[in-house]
């Protein structure tokens, strides 16, 4: 479950940042401790990143905009993950991706207007022979039907 995270203080975003400037190549990780503690890496951050880590800003947002688990905005109380992948596809990911996104209105990446689900593709999840696969929260499932996700969804309020 995704909790409501604290809103972005400049003086918390500094001391993250400041915890993993030691390491070396420390982006990845500031960048994961941001969104730990925020939900999400705040537009505010940028500009500390940047002047801790010398490094432009087009260079952060190339990292960030790279990594698909990296957002820019707070996700709702559950996330989630839709398996794209070929053989998540070959036995109806997408249709049931599709069907999902329709029924909550709302596009890939996007949050229910309750809040209580962020949406988003993933590409495998590892559970090749078992598709459709999906990970809501932290819990991987397997050959999810459209009356599965439906009990799913409902039980998480979206």
């Amino acid at each position: 479950m995704t909790l409501s995270a604290p809103a972005p203080d400049l003086e918390d975003m500094r001391a993250i940042i400041a915890q993993h400037t030691h390491l070396e190549g420390p982006l990845l990780p500031i960048l994961h401790a941001l969104q730990d503690a925020f939900g999400h890496v705040p537009d505010a951050a940028s500009p500390l990143i940047v002047e801790a880590l010398n490094i432009s800003r087009a260079e952060l947002h190339g990292v960030i905009s790279f990594y698909h688990d990296f957002r820019e905005t707070p996700a709702g109380r559950h996330v989630l993950k839709i398996c794209r992948a070929e053989a998540c596809q070959s036995v109806g990911a997408n249709a049931l991706a599709e069907a999902t996104l329709h029924k909550l209105g709302i596009d890939w990446h996007g949050t229910t207007a309750n809040g209580a689900v962020t949406v988003e593709p993933v590409y495998c999840l590892g559970l090749c022979a078992c598709g459709p696969a999906l990970m809501l929260d932290d819990k991987v499932m397997g050959r999810v039907d459209a009356a599965k996700l439906d009990k799913l969804l409902a039980e998480v309020g979206a």
